[in-house]
């Protein structure tokens, strides 16, 4: 039997897929040539749960009130947070999932 903590990882990859109408990767990214844990809208997910929210307290505070968050780090690139509901309002009526 897994942990609990897997346990509670994998079935937020199930919810996830489920919300996006896509499909959880097998073995969720641990296998070579299967990226990611959740593939769905022609994107490969990377799916994170925190139940204290430790890792995004200071994104959560950053993105309220507002409907996105750009941020950028110098050569790096940048990153784009959004709430999911957002998100999905965003895409065309006729999205590939």
């Amino acid at each position: 039997m897994s942990n609990a903590s897997k346990s509670k990882g994998s079935a937020a990859e199930r919810e996830f897929a489920r919300l996006i109408g896509g499909e959880r990767v097998p073995l969720s990214g641990a296998v070579e040539g299967y990226p990611g844990d959740v593939k769905g809208l022609g994107l490969t997910w990377e799916v994170k749960q925190r139940r204290n929210g430790a890792g995004w307290k200071q994104l959560a505070e950053w993105l309220k009130g507002k409907d996105a968050l750009a941020l950028h780090q110098p050569y790096r690139g940048w990153l784009v947070v959004l709430p999911l509901e957002t998100f999905l309002n965003l895409l065309p009526e006729d999205a590939d999932a």
